[in-house]
């Protein structure tokens, strides 16, 4: 079974003490253990210590408590207190290295590479001069190496985990900007789509309601399709209105589908009447859509008809759909005076057909027919992506 699972909870809950507390208790358990030869036998003679070993001990482990705040200087005073040890009379036969390990491991963690490599050197080559042993100067070379090897290990692994954390939390606000523009997108889309639905639903039943009164006494039967188209617009705007407005709510369960090429039939048919005469055709082989370019093929013709109804005065208005390798071409053209500018600054709805075309890839143009009186709309729309 591993050990590092088991060791997780209690590397928490020392994360929570504060730094000062822990180093203060490092500070005494070196201090405890180095004490501990001195208060627990006496020396050959069977009297006491020097009481400068006491001293030098406690020197030794004091200057832990600062030991992030100043290594360096930790591990000079560290140090210094050491080598007095052997020099002070009689003293307990043990190793008083503990403060000064930790104190190189701090510097490795806290101090530069540079300045710790200096100090490493430092304490080498003092530890070198001061002692007698070669066996006891190769253990205290590689102890001392072995902490500073241990103290950039950890150095480099707490660099590498706040590179990871700012890494994440970069990750997190790109997230986040991400979101905020995509949700920017999609009001934008909703209300261009509720300007094309309302607007095409208007303009219908304003042109029937303006016809229905002309004709309620001599032709009843055309006033009564009247009152009829201007029903069927209502309802049909109500219903593609809940269907935009649904992906607002947090639940919207499951959702009416978007509105399809397929419904170009039902477009047209809409659009007819009041001595309006609106043909739909397609030429080349149709093919499968993404839904976003889809709904832009639809909501672009309602809105070049809604124009056709509203501006034109026209008799008859052409829709037709061209399917090409790359690309859907949608015609709008009518034989009616139109409004004698490409993309009038005033028109909303064309401006929101060259808009939705942009954001798909595509391209839109709109002016008076060469070939002829009326109004042309022409839209490129990409087949290989969406936006």
């Amino acid at each position: 079974m591993s050990v590092m699972p088991l060791l997780a909870p209690v590397r928490s809950r020392l994360r929570t003490v504060p730094p000062l507390w822990l180093d203060t208790a490092l500070a005494v358990l070196v201090m405890v253990v180095q004490l501990w030869p001195l208060v627990s036998r006496t020396n050959l003679d069977g009297g006491p210590w020097s009481p400068w070993a006491y001293v030098i001990v406690v020197a030794s482990a004091l200057p832990l408590v600062w030991r992030r705040r100043a290594p360096v200087t930790t591990l000079l005073v560290t140090l210094s207190a050491t080598a007095l040890y052997d020099y002070v009379g009689q003293v307990a036969a043990q190793p008083i290295w503990y403060g000064g390990l930790v104190a190189t491991y701090t510097v490795a963690v806290y101090s530069p590479r540079v300045r710790g490599l200096v100090m490493l050197v430092v304490t080498i080559a003092g530890g070198l001069l001061l002692v007698g042993s070669s066996d006891t100067a190769l253990r205290g070379v590689v102890l001392f190496v072995a902490a500073y090897a241990i103290g950039r290990a950890t150095a480099t692994s707490r660099a590498y985990a706040v590179a990871l954390e700012e890494r994440a939390a970069r990750l997190e606000q790109e997230r986040h900007v991400e979101a905020e523009r995509a949700a920017e997108r999609e009001r934008a889309r909703i209300a261009r789509d509720m300007h094309d639905i309302l607007a095409h639903a208007v303009s219908l039943m304003v042109v029937q309601a303006e016809a229905g009164p002309v004709v309620v006494r001599t032709d009843p039967a055309r006033a009564e399709r009247a009152f009829d188209a201007i029903a069927t617009a209502g309802r049909d705007a109500m219903v593609q209105l809940r269907r935009t407005l649904s992906v607002l709510k947090e639940d919207a369960g499951t959702r009416a589908p978007r509105p399809t090429l397929d419904d170009l039939a039902t477009l047209a048919a809409q659009a007819s009447g009041n001595g309006l005469d609106v043909v739909l055709s397609a030429s080349g082989e149709p093919r499968p859509l993404l839904p976003d370019i889809e709904v832009a093929a639809y909501r672009v013709a309602q809105e070049a008809l809604t124009n056709v109804v509203k501006h034109s005065g026209a008799a008859r208005a052409d829709l037709r759909l061209t399917w090409q390798d790359d690309n859907l071409m949608i015609s709008v053209t009518d034989d009616g005076r139109g409004s004698g500018a490409a993309f009038p600054s005033g028109e909303n709805g064309l401006i929101g057909i060259r808009e939705r075309a942009a954001a798909l890839g595509g391209s839109a143009t709109a002016g008076p027919r060469a070939d002829g009186p009326g109004f042309q709309v022409l839209v490129r729309l990409p087949l290989a992506g969406s936006a």
